[in-house]
């Protein structure tokens, strides 16, 4: 069939080149990317190097102390995943945090961190598959760090919203970014942590080759000077969002037992691909579940442009989203059925609940007739979420005129990058996490702590519990499409809870509707919100869905006939996607998301 024709005149052109491409959601990390694969590095050098840009120009959608996810190929075969999601400390137990008269992990303050996992993880990956020495991935970084680098607006606006929490609660954020340093339209610099990462750099001074030196940082971080300071912070009470002076429980102990590791991904075979995704740690897998219950309805009812595409696929991912929730966790502390939860009958089985008009309920699967976990239902809280979320909205309304008010419009958002050089070697990572909105600023690193723990249970009967140790499910999830046995394409999109359904609208678009890469970004875009959200206070807002306005009118008012509760929102709001991959009248290709005005694709 032929889905509905993008416009043409509203996107950007795709990139094509021999040499190797990059795409991100921020242009000087994208730059960054590209200068190393010019000057020979690989596509794993490359994306360390522009991760550790991401840190400084995006610190409002991540930080040193988040985490990350990430899949990697070599060579276009054998797709790995890099999990950098940091476990639970020792002492983060539900007990203790019941008896701190918690009923949710908190979204804001030290008592919702992991343990930090990106920079570590970042460090793993340079060991195992870069070529360039440390210094000279690093070196981009410290520069901006050092010599400053342009504050966006939405950086700007973020700060300026925690002002007041700055000054009466968290001076070391007040010292951090109320300093006068950080002008809108002006250079910000990190000079302390541009003095971490080159005391990372000298801790390898004396080791006799680049892997020692490389291992060398990763002890000073892990081990060293880094987890002292992050766990002398985190001891010391602070203030949360409720206003209470409480200590973290993580330590320097936690910090050190923490390794980053490599994992068999999943994945699902759709329409002569196999769409390749992180395990049930994330939220990856309820993609393949959509995809798997969509397979079996009839082409008319896939594309994402039509009421009766944005219904049926809407539908497919409350079903696949209620199953992350009911069954979704640490493999290595919970029972996750995910073979079943993937298998053709069963997702047969959970399509034939796609009915014509919008479900407002939480439907979760039986797979092996078992008896599925049911978190609590509680109103959506206006403004609540991923903490970047109303900057980010803001930021994205400045594109045209608001429908709906800021409030009303989806939550969430990170940072994404792609990478594919010239041998075929291709990075997608989604790191997120260390907010400067997540905990106060640590004065001796420049950087504070993450919150992924408010992504747990205080609920021992959850798959995704809070456990000492297990890893919290987390939302980052990066995609790879792979045919005859080889890696073809990469691609992903900050969104927290989103983040798989615009991917999937993409996906639906190149793999059925015979899209563009850059077209299937740019097309309108939607997103269900019927679904438990992943983040403090996890509201649940049954029948909600969000459509951009250019979606039309028509379009819009059968939904409502439908059944489903629609805000719309301005007409380039929703994701932040970006792709790159091997284009098939040879070369390679680039594409990135021009929503938000930060992301940049480059290549040669």
């Amino acid at each position: 069939m032929t889905f509905t024709a993008p416009d043409s005149d509203t996107i950007r052109p795709e990139l094509r080149g021999t040499v190797g491409m990059a795409a991100s959601t921020h242009w000087l990390a994208t730059g960054t990317a590209q200068g190393v694969l010019e000057r020979g590095g690989n596509a794993v050098d490359a994306a360390v190097a522009a991760a550790f840009v991401l840190h400084l120009v995006e610190p409002e959608l991540n930080g040193p102390g988040g985490d990350l996810t990430a899949l990697l190929s070599l060579g276009g075969a054998a797709p790995r995943v890099l999990c950098g999601q940091g476990a639970a400390p020792a002492a983060a137990t539900i007990e203790h945090y019941r008896g701190l008269g918690f009923d949710v992990v908190p979204g804001i303050g030290v008592l919702g961190a992991a343990v930090p996992g990106a920079v570590a993880a970042w460090f793993a990956l340079l060991l195992e598959h870069g070529t360039w020495e440390l210094a000279d991935v690093l070196r981009p970084a410290i520069d901006y760090a050092r010599d400053g680098h342009p504050l966006t607006p939405g950086t700007a606006r973020a700060i300026e919203r925690m002002r007041p929490f700055f000054e009466r609660h968290w001076p070391s954020s007040a010292e951090r970014w109320l300093s006068g340093e950080t002008p809108e339209g002006g250079l910000a610099t990190a000079r302390v942590w541009a003095g971490v990462l080159e005391r990372l750099v000298a801790a390898g001074d004396a080791a006799g080759s680049r892997e020692d030196r490389i291992r060398a940082a990763a002890s000073a971080w892990s081990d060293g000077f880094v987890a002292e300071a992050m766990g002398a912070f985190a001891s010391t009470p602070r203030a949360h969002a409720d206003g209470r002076e409480l200590a973290g429980v993580l330590t320097a102990a936690d910090v050190a037992a923490f390794r980053p590791r490599f994992e068999e991904p999943v994945s699902l075979a759709f329409r002569g691909s196999s769409v390749v995704k992180a395990g049930s740690w994330t939220q990856g897998p309820a993609l393949l579940q959509a995809l798997a219950m969509l397979d079996t309805l009839d082409d008319e009812r896939l594309d994402p442009s039509t009421a009766l595409g944005i219904h049926s696929i809407a539908e497919a991912l409350k079903l696949a989203l209620a199953d992350r929730d009911a069954w979704y966790g640490d493999p290595d502390v919970a029972e996750v059925p995910l073979a079943e939860l993937l298998a053709s009958s069963y997702a047969a089985e959970r399509a034939a609940l796609i009915g014509e008009t919008a479900s407002r309920e939480f439907r979760p699967g039986r797979p092996g007739d078992r008896e599925p976990w049911r978190p609590p239902l509680r109103r959506p809280a206006a403004g609540a979420g991923e903490p970047v979320a109303a900057e980010r909205v803001a930021e994205l309304a400045d594109a045209g005129p608001s429908i709906a008010p800021a409030t009303d419009l989806p939550r969430g958002d990170t940072c994404h990058l792609d990478v594919l050089d010239r041998w075929g070697t291709s990075v997608s990572a989604t790191p997120s996490g260390g907010w400067l909105q997540s905990s106060p600023t640590i004065p001796e690193l420049g950087f504070c702590l993450g919150t992924r723990l408010q992504m747990t249970w205080l609920d021992p009967a959850s798959p995704s519990a809070l456990t000492p140790g297990g890893r919290p499910r987390s939302t980052l999830s990066p995609t790879m499409l792979m045919r005859d046995g080889e890696v073809v394409e990469v691609l992903g999109t900050p969104g927290g809870d989103s983040q798989d359904q615009w991917q999937l609208l993409y996906l639906l678009r190149r793999l059925v509707g015979g899209y563009a890469p850059q077209a299937a970004i740019d097309a309108p875009a939607f997103q269900t919100d019927s679904h438990v959200d992943s983040f403090d206070p996890r509201g649940f807002d049954g029948g909600a869905l969000v459509v951009e306005s250019r979606v039309g009118e028509a379009v819009i008012a059968e939904l409502r006939e439908r059944g489903h509760r629609v805000t719309v929102a301005p007409p380039w709001s929703l994701g932040r996607l970006s792709a790159v991959g091997r284009h098939p009248g040879g070369g390679y290709f680039a594409a990135a998301n021009s929503r938000g005005g930060r992301g940049y694709a480059s290549g040669r």
